[in-house]
């Protein structure tokens, strides 16, 4: 699920709002759990409306880079599958039934063998 992504001027003035209803600008910016606990919270005990003002300061004084890599990055289930490539995977199978055979032949241990298979396939992901 690809969401839109998060303005940080948006952000920082539900925070601002934060005085009379704090937590707002968790909603916002995807943090339900935290929205509510502020919400609930605030009844009670002024530290969430004081949380949500520094908050609104805090993204107001940040540059827009770090407020996308905080609050606008894809989560690993968002991001797009990276291609790759099938010449890659094909040279990475041959280096593994090398290394298959030098294990059949007694030239390296099941330990290195388990060590150099884990790092060859890990190059997959890459």
């Amino acid at each position: 699920m690809l969401t839109k992504p998060k303005k940080r001027n948006v952000a920082a003035v539900l925070a601002l709002c934060g005085v009379v209803i704090p937590g707002l600008h968790k909603f916002y910016l995807g943090e339900p759990k935290w929205g509510a606990f502020y919400l609930l919270l605030s009844p009670f005990n002024p530290i969430a409306k004081i949380a949500s003002v520094i908050e609104g300061i805090w993204y107001l004084t940040q540059r827009q880079e770090e407020f996308d890599r905080n609050f606008n990055t894809l989560s690993a289930q968002d991001s797009p599958q990276a291609t790759i490539d099938p010449t890659q995977i094909e040279a990475i199978a041959h280096s593994l039934r090398q290394l298959d055979q030098l294990r059949e032949d007694g030239l390296v241990s099941e330990y290195e063998f388990e060590q150099k298979r884990r790092q060859l396939l890990d190059q997959i992901g890459k």
